[in-house]
Order: C-alpha cells, then structure tokens, then sequence
C-alpha cells in the first residue's frame, strides 16, 4: 500500500471541504443506521421465530432506513428538514426536542462532525478520485459499526460483509494492495481472531469475542492487505486494554462486563489506513523482523 502523505497540496483544500460538508449529511444518515439496524435485526428474528413456531407476526409495519420517519423518541414529534440539519439543528435547539423539550442525545452532533471530519482528512490524503471515494466508504462503513456494536455488542452481518468483498473488488487492479495480499489478508484477518476465540474458550469455557469481529478483521485484511494485521491487531488491543482499564477504575465497571472489541478494531483500520506504511515498519521493528 502506498505511504500517505502527511500532509495534501492546496490543490486539494476545496474537495476535502466539500468532503466535508458531504460528511455531514452522511453522519446524519449514519445516525439513522446505528439507531435503526439493529432494531431491524430483532424485529426479523421475532418474525422468524413466529413463523416458525405458526404465531402471528409481531411486527407487520414497514420498518427500514427510510420509513417511518425520524421521530422523537418521547412524543413521536417527527423531525422536519429545518430540525435535521446536522450539527447546526441540535445547537439551534439547544439539544432539546423542539415539542415536547425532552433531550436530544448529543451523540447524533458528535458523530455527524466526526464523519465530516474524517470525510475532510481522507479527501486531504487520498485526493477525490477512486482512492478517496473507496476511502470514504470503508470510514462511513466503520463509523457506522463502532457505535452499533457499542450499544448491543453486534456486528452485523450486513455492514461487515460488503466491507469485506468491497476490499476484495477494490483491489482487483491494486488500488490499496495487490489483490493477493487482499486475499490472504481476508482469510489470515478471520482465522486469527477464530483460533484466538476457540483457544479462550477451551482454556476458560467463555466466549471471549464474538463471529462479528472475526469478520470485521477480515474485511480489514481485505482492504490493507495481510501485512497490516499485525499492526491492526496491536493497535487495537493497546486502545482496548487502555480503555477497559479505564472502565474498571473510573467507571468502576467489572471485569466480567463484555466489553465490545468491534470500536478499537475499528479505530485500528482507520489509523492503518491512513499511516499504515510508518506503523507497519515500527511493528515490524517491534517483533524483531
């Protein structure tokens, strides 16, 4: 994978704007797929098992991405074109429901300004041809599956998946690594983390990590390329080590609270994408090679 500048010509200063004022809008739509996804998952599951057991379905309304419309979640006031302006609607409304008054979680401006931040940054280092475009993708993807797996400790199969061939397609031609490096990367990124999940398990009788992650370290591997799994796994594992700590003492939170390993995986591609060529040779140093 080629080294990333660190830093972009001023040709490049107008599209990492409009990048980021595109991210925005993204975040805003990724705050509907963190919110809904999920919900969409325990809804088909209920269905299934009521089919299978001859019930009758529990939910029979239209439930996707697009409708219902966004609505608060307290009075069902649903959310107008003027109220979902990113960023700016929440600090209008002083983080309040413009109804009912109730509080606005202040996530939804947080990841709305970190995906048109990170829109911003990768536009600055990739440019705004294939490399950008793919770019954006693979961090909207993550955002999107940081916060879902931090709220229900999923990863769903419909976000790590075509994460996982999109890497694969992208770099039929090479455009973040040889397609064989993408292809061991894939198989190298799941198999680590399943023979790390049975040896725990056999060792302890728990489960340590969940299938999701497996796949989310594959689809890493399937954009990076194998090289940069090792410098995956160790970045991540630093940042959950230092956050679970964290937990323990400041939040007093215990040690048999699962703790969901999908953000710092996350966070990890992110990093190695856009210094994967520095870090991979400083892990490289590290294990002696």
């Amino acid at each position: 994978m080629q080294d990333i500048l660190l830093f972009a010509p001023p040709a490049s200063l107008l599209p990492a704007i409009v990048a980021g004022i595109f991210g925005l809008l993204i975040g805003s739509f990724l705050n509907v797929v963190i919110h809904r996804i999920p919900i969409m998952m325990q809804r088909e599951s209920d269905n299934y098992v009521a089919s299978e057991s001859g019930k009758e379905l529990p939910h029979t309304t239209r439930y996707n991405l697009v409708a219902p419309r966004s609505a608060c979640p307290h009075c069902q006031h649903q959310i107008t074109a003027l109220e979902n302006i990113p960023v700016v609607s929440y600090l209008v409304l002083g983080g309040k429901c413009s109804n009912c008054k109730a509080k606005i979680s202040p996530r939804y401006p947080v990841i709305e300004a970190l995906t048109g931040a990170l829109s911003a940054v990768l536009v600055w280092h990739f440019g705004s041809g294939w490399m950008g475009l793919a770019s954006l993708c693979f961090a909207y993807m993550l955002i999107a599956m940081t916060f879902i797996d931090a709220d229900t400790q999923l990863l769903p199969d419909d976000l790590t998946l075509p994460l996982l061939w999109a890497g694969l397609l992208l770099n039929i031609n090479g455009l973040f690594v040889p397609l064989q490096d993408a292809v061991i990367g894939a198989a190298a990124g799941y198999l680590a983390l399943w023979s790390v999940y049975w040896l725990f398990k056999l060792v302890t009788g728990k489960e340590g990590m969940g299938y999701g992650d497996f796949k989310l370290l594959a689809a890493l591997g399937a954009w990076l390329g194998w090289t940069m799994l090792p410098t995956i796994i160790l970045l991540s594992s630093i940042v959950g080590a230092v956050v679970g700590i964290c937990l323990m003492v400041f939040a007093k939170r215990g040690r048999n609270n699962p703790i969901p390993f999908g953000p710092y995986l996350a966070a990890a591609g992110m990093i190695a994408l856009l210094f994967g060529g520095p870090l991979a040779g400083f892990t490289q140093s590290l294990l002696g090679h």
